[in-house]
Parts: C-alpha cells; sequence; structure tokens
C-alpha cells in the first residue's frame, strides 16, 4: 500500500481541525441560542410571563370561609373549594410522601433537576413515560397554567417557560415556602384544590390530622385525581397509596415494618363529603350571610382599589354560630317534626280530597300551585327555552322519574311534576334562631326543615302572624306608661272597639278562664286571655304598643289597630327572638348579629363589627315582663315544660297559636339564650284542623324543650340555669296574694266596665 503523501496528511489534519472548530461553533452557537431563548422567555418577548409582582403574590382562586365562634368551618363560598395553608401547619407525613414520590432531590436543585429531566428524555425515547419535573417546575405550571391544544413547538416553548419560572420561583421563595404554595395549589379531585380541602373532603380533618396512609393517598391522587380517586376508583387509589408507602420506605422516611403494615389497611372513606352549599351545618345561615357578604363586598375595596370578591378573595369570616348549639338545634327540629308532627299530619290528610290545603276553595288551590309551578326551576327553563304554556303544562302533569325528598332519605318515584309539587306541600316548615341577649349573638339559625329541598328561609324571609306571641309587647306598655305591675287586678270582661267603618269589634276568649271576674295580670297572660289584651289596649292605643316594638327592633309593617292586641301583625322569627331578648338584657334592644370580624387571606383584619342597640324601655318593666312570662311557664299555656319535660329552673316563655292553627310559636327565654321557634304549612291553608294539635304548645314548645335539654346536658356547652338578674335597688313582691294584702288592693282598677 502506498504511503500517503505529507500533503495529503496535512490536508487530513487541518479537515480534522475545522471540524472540531465547527463543532465548537455549533456549540457556542447553541448555548448562545438557549441562552437568547430564555433571555427572550424571561422578558416575555415570546409571550406571556409573570412579572416579579406576580410571583411575589401568584394568583388562584381562594374560597371564602365560614368560621363559628368555636373555630369550626361552617362552610365556603368559592368558584375553586381551596384554601390556604401554612408549611408549619403541614404535616410530616405529607411533605415526606410528597418528596419521596414527586421530588427526591428537591432540597438539592435550584427549580431544575438535570439529572432527573435526562433520566426522564431518556425513558421517553426507549418509549417509557416517566415524569421529570420538579415540585418547582409542576408549582410554576399550576400557577400558571398551560393553553389547551398547543402544538408540539408550543409545548416546547411552554414548557421551557415552567423552567423559566421554576427558577425564578427558587430565587424568590425558600424550599419550605415552595412546599406549602404547591400543596395550595394542587386539584385533589371532588372540586378540592389544595391539601386543606383535600383533608376536610376525603377525612373530614384538618391536615394536621391526617395519618401516614391517609397523607400517602392523597399524595398518590396528585397524578391523576380522578383515575386515583378512592371513591370512584377505589383499587387504583389503594394501588397507587401503596407505591407512595413503597417509596417512602426506600427513601427511609418509614420503616419496611411500618411499610408492610399500612399497606394492607383498608381505604376509610366513611367521612367522604363534598362540600356543598346545600349540605352541612348552618345551610340557611349560611345563605342569608352570603347575602349580607355581597353587599359588603361591593362597599370594600382592596389595596388595588378593587372590590372584594367573595368566591376567589379567601376572606375569612367570623360568625357568631356556635356550631354545637347550631346542630342541637338543627337536630331538635328535625326530631320533632319527623317524629311527631309530620307523620301525625299525613295521618290526617289521607283520604281527603283537597289535601293538604284546609279551608278553601278549589280556585285558590288551582292558584295555589300555579304559582308554585311558575316559581320552579322546571318551569324557568321551559319558559326560557320558548315553550308554550299548554306545552309546559302538559310536561307537568306527565308522570317522570324522580327523587323526592323524605325524612328517611331521598325517594326513587315515578309522579308528575304537578303531582311532585302537591306532595312538597303536605311538609311542615319551621324555623328557629337562639341570640345571646347581653351581645346580640345569634348562636343558632335553622331556617327550615332541609335546604336542598325547601330553599325558602323561615327566620328572615318568612314574616308570619305571631298570635299571643305579641301580647307581651302590650303588657311592655302597660307596665311602663300605666304604671302596672304584674298584680295588678283588671276585668275579664268583654271589650268593645268602634271600627273607623261604622263596625263594632269584641273580641272573645277561646276558653272561660275567670270571665267576669277580676284577674291578675300575671294570670292574663299565663292563660293568654284575650279579653284582658283588649282591655289594655283599650286603655292605650295601637300606636303606643307600635312605637315600642320599633324600639325593640321590629321593622316589619304593622297596621295600627285594636287588633294588634291579639297577634295581627305579620313578623319574623329574627324580629320576634331580638325584641324579647331586650327583657332579658334590661330594657336594652341589641340588634341581632352575625359577624364578629372579615379578615383577608393573610389574616388581616379588614372589619370588625360591633352590635347595634339601643335603649327601649326601662330596666324595671322589662324586668316585670320577664316575672310575667314566667307565669306563662309555671302557671300558663307553656306549663307543660314543668310537666312533660321536667324543667325544673327559672324559665319565661309565650306560646301563640294564630286563627285556623296556621302558625304556632313559643318563644322561650333564659338568662342565657333567648329563642324562637315557628311551624306552620309553607301555605297559610296548610295546618292542623284542630287546635290539639296545631297550637304552639304542641307544634313549636317541644322542639325548644328538645334543644334547651341537649344544651343543658351538653359538658361542652355552658348554659345557665340561674334565675334572671333583677335590677339592683328593685323590691317588689311577685306573690299575688301577698302583693294585694300588702297594698290593700290599692293597684285593683276602679270602676271595671266603665269605658
Amino acid at each position: 500500500m502506498a504511503r500517503k503523501s505529507k500533503n495529503q496528511k496535512k490536508q487530513g489534519k487541518s479537515t480534522f481541525k475545522r471540524l472540531i472548530r465547527s463543532l465548537w461553533l455549533l456549540f457556542f452557537a447553541g448555548i448562545v441560542v438557549i441562552f437568547l431563548i430564555f433571555f427572550m422567555i424571561s422578558k416575555g418577548w415570546l409571550g406571556f410571563m409573570p412579572s416579579f409582582e406576580e410571583l411575589e403574590n401568584p394568583k388562584s382562586n381562594l374560597a371564602s370561609e365560614v368560621y363559628s365562634t368555636d373555630g369550626k368551618v361552617l362552610g365556603k363560598y368559592y368558584y375553586e373549594n381551596r384554601s390556604r395553608i401554612k408549611y408549619k401547619d403541614l404535616p410530616e407525613n405529607i411533605i415526606h410522601a410528597l418528596i419521596a414520590t414527586e421530588d427526591i432531590r428537591f432540597y438539592k436543585h435550584s427549580g431544575i433537576d438535570l439529572k432527573g429531566t435526562l433520566a426522564g428524555v431518556l425513558s421517553t425515547i426507549r418509549g417509557k413515560q416517566r415524569g421529570a419535573s420538579t415540585i418547582t417546575q409542576q408549582l410554576a405550571k399550576n400557577l400558571f397554567p398551560r393553553d389547551r391544544d398547543l402544538s408540539t413547538f408550543e409545548i416546547i416553548m411552554t414548557k421551557l417557560k415552567e423552567w423559566v419560572v421554576a427558577v425564578r420561583l427558587e430565587r424568590n421563595y425558600s424550599k419550605k415556602e415552595i412546599i406549602a404554595m404547591y400543596l395550595n395549589t394542587v386539584p385533589f379531585g371532588a372540586n378540592s384544590f389544595g391539601l386543606k380541602s383535600a383533608a376536610k373532603t376525603y377525612f373530614d380533618k384538618s391536615p394536621q390530622e391526617l395519618t401516614q396512609e391517609e397523607s400517602a393517598m392523597l399524595v398518590g391522587m396528585l397524578r391523576a385525581p380522578t383515575f386515583y380517586s378512592p371513591v370512584r376508583n377505589p383499587e387504583r387509589a389503594r394501588h397507587r397509596r401503596e407505591v407512595v408507602l413503597h417509596q417512602m420506605e426506600k427513601y427511609d422516611f418509614i420503616e419496611e415494618q411500618t411499610y408492610d403494615s399500612l399497606r394492607q389497611l383498608p381505604l376509610d372513606m366513611l367521612k367522604y363529603k363534598v362540600t356543598d352549599h346545600n349540605k352541612g351545618l348552618a345551610t340557611y345561615f349560611r345563605e342569608q350571610l352570603r347575602l349580607q357578604l355581597h353587599d359588603w363586598c361591593k362597599k370594600h375595596k382592596k389595596p388595588n382599589g378593587k372590590p372584594y370578591d367573595l368566591y376567589k378573595d379567601g376572606l375569612k369570616i367570623f360568625t357568631t354560630i356556635d356550631s354545637e348549639i347550631q346542630k342541637k338545634a338543627e337536630e331538635a327540629v328535625i326530631k320533632h317534626i319527623s317524629e311527631n308532627l309530620q307523620p301525625k299530619f299525613f295521618e290526617l290528610q289521607e283520604n281527603r280530597k283537597h289535601a293538604p290545603f284546609v279551608g278553601i276553595s278549589s280556585a285558590k288551590i288551582e292558584k295555589i300551585m300555579e304559582r308554585a309551578m311558575k316559581r320552579s326551576d322546571r318551569y324557568f327553563y321551559l319558559n326560557q327555552s320558548g315553550i308554550s304554556q299548554d306545552s309546559i303544562r302538559k310536561i307537568f302533569n306527565t308522570p317522570v322519574d324522580m327523587k323526592v325528598f323524605s325524612y328517611r332519605g331521598e325517594i326513587d318515584t315515578v309522579m308528575s311534576p304537578m303531582d311532585s309539587i302537591r306532595y312538597y306541600k303536605h311538609f311542615l316548615q319551621a324555623g328557629l334562631m337562639s341570640v345571646e341577649p347581653q351581645t346580640g349573638y345569634v348562636k343558632a339559625y335553622v331556617g327550615g326543615i332541609n335546604y336542598q329541598h325547601f330553599k325558602f328561609d323561615h327566620v328572615l324571609q318568612s314574616r308570619r302572624q305571631v298570635g299571643s306571641t305579641f301580647k307581651p309587647f302590650v303588657y311592655a306598655v302597660a307596665f311602663q306608661e300605666l304604671g302596672y305591675h304584674p298584680c295588678t287586678q283588671v276585668p275579664n270582661v268583654p271589650v268593645t272597639f268602634e271600627m273607623p267603618n261604622g263596625n263594632k269589634w269584641t273580641p272573645k276568649n277561646a276558653g272561660d278562664n275567670k270571665e267576669g271576674e277580676m284577674v291578675t295580670l300575671k294570670y292574663a297572660l299565663a292563660n293568654s286571655i284575650n279579653t284582658i289584651s283588649a282591655y289594655l289596649m283599650k286603655r292605650m292605643s295601637p300606636e303606643r304598643v307600635i312605637n315600642l316594638t320599633r324600639k325593640m327592633g321590629i321593622k316589619s309593617p304593622i297596621d295600627p289597630v285594636p287588633a294588634i292586641a291579639l297577634g295581627t301583625p305579620d313578623l319574623s322569627v329574627y324580629e320576634m327572638v331580638g325584641a324579647l331578648s331586650t327583657f332579658v338584657n334590661k330594657g336594652v334592644y341589641i340588634k341581632p348579629m352575625f359577624i364578629t370580624r372579615i379578615e383577608d387571606k393573610n389574616g388581616n383584619v379588614i372589619e370588625s363589627f360591633i352590635p347595634k342597640q339601643n335603649e327601649a324601655m326601662d330596666k324595671e318593666s322589662a324586668y316585670l315582663m320577664i316575672e310575667l312570662l314566667k307565669g306563662v311557664v309555671d302557671h300558663g299555656t307553656g306549663r307543660r315544660l314543668r310537666f312533660t319535660y321536667n324543667f325544673r329552673h327559672p324559665i319565661a316563655g309565650k306560646t301563640g297559636t294564630t286563627d285556623n292553627n296556621s302558625d304556632g310559636w313559643f318563644m322561650g327565654l333564659t338568662p342565657d339564650l333567648v329563642t324562637g321557634v315557628w311551624v306552620g304549612g309553607e301555605d297559610r291553608s296548610v295546618h292542623f284542623r284542630r287546635t290539639y294539635y296545631g297550637q304552639g304548645a304542641n307544634t313549636s314548645l317541644p322542639i325548644w324543650a328538645i334543644f334547651m335539654k341537649a344544651l343543658y346536658d351538653s359538658p361542652t356547652v355552658n348554659i345557665s340555669k340561674g334565675d334572671f338578674e333583677k335590677p339592683k335597688g328593685m323590691n317588689i313582691e311577685f306573690d299575688c296574694e301577698k302583693y294585694n294584702k300588702k297594698h290593700n288592693n290599692n293597684q285593683q282598677i276602679s270602676n271595671p266596665v266603665s269605658f
């Protein structure tokens, strides 16, 4: 073989050097290009990039949380059910599971794990899928989500942008902050965003209470929340949890023995509950609160000048509700109605042609049903779709498969929408509110029997005739303006009023309680004698009584007619409870309040609330009313609290029953709580036909009794059994026999039948 010439050797070396030089040039050019690409990305020249301010304050929709006085989350308002948590509140279980599964070199890299990225690329080349994103990269993706339907080039550019954001995040935040931010942003399915919401949804726990296996399950879901859902796909979720536990054992976060033990545990989803505005504690209260907060948000602005958004800004609303008192109140309402009233009502409606309506014509029933149909969601959507009225009526009268409410749970049935409306009309409704009289704090609020099926609120929205529960206002005016005393004797005889239209009105009593005799005011109110209320009204005027009620917080319209003495006004439970609380609070009215303070997402107090109050009457008159109302429970229409429910401590109260038994009331007063209960049908024509069943002492008083007995028996609720505080210096005899002997009947009214 001929030797190569020296020129050929030189030429070969020169070519090789040029090749090497070219490769180096390409290498450095590549580095420059990559540098330029990242530089242009960082400047936002190749599309959106978050600013420094946006990285300092990453945007995410945070749910506003509603807290009870005892620190329980009653509910949330949100577009996304997301709540924030700080690193110091994260359990080690979660941190260890996350690091072991998602990014074991998290504490060693600065946002990009080159080793993990290279391994991911090689894995992809081999046809296997292996995640290469660090926790910081995943956080970047969560904070600034990708657009959908991207081309391959756009996907590559987006990935490069995420790298830049990840590096910036590492510069701006500590590793602990990145962990917390990540766990606050990730979705866990079931409309739960962030660890705090997920822990509540899947286990009804706070994050700090999560066990190792629960933490492993939640971290395992991060790869694909629906695919690994413990509710929809329990076997997949259990296998995925085992993978996470194995990773924790592999990297020495748990011991092998612990791993072997935990991997065999079954999934426990007994406490799984999706956060729902229709369910949970204090649903009616939360809806009324939402309406108030809407107005509040419009009037209050964030530092950037924009109004607060209840569904996105992560407000913390601290309410006056006590979660245990609320729970007892809801249980009392459901227990008495579902076990006693509703079964009896259904029984009495059987085989009645016009059931559940009483005392009205077929034409009026048809109008009621027509109105109910037009208020329904079904009608709204059909009407919005442009369907004719005839077609809509045909649809409403055609049987279909549906679920309907019952106290035993929803029932699958077949009936027409019109029949379902009539079915729902059979259910008795209720409203209960309980207030701490010295503060005005609403401790319990039950607006109905089931918020999911009956949205109308019977505490604030509903105004119903109050019956004899209005009489205390008449008596209070007599004490304050006429100088009467509980033992003052008045004539129990009919009183006639001349009406503006020339007619005469003479109120009658339901019974013959000492009719024609002189009776004390204490006896008269205890037995709810109508003629005595009429007598007092005759000596005063409707305007004077109405003036007092206005000072006691009642805003509803009241006609200035004598009939108000018997309770004709339509008032709300909210108004009645607030007004009667005035008697316990020594004559000072405090407007019942729902909120104590509102904080922003960072815990800064935006506004604190103080109760609105005014002096409505002197404290002596207020105490006289308490003594009078105690007589109702001790000797009058509320005495079943003594002989049926065995209450032995001081209680003041007043029952109320309206014409035809449409409305049953009981107002119960103790030194710590004033509680009002109303029971009736959704329509006034839906009621018991006999007063024996429909009176307030049978419909509402038992709810109060069940509620208060549960509170007195509770080891954690501190409710006093003591007596009401008497004003200092007040020394009056309330034993009417002793009082009248001592005063020689000086307070007795002379010429009793002359007006």
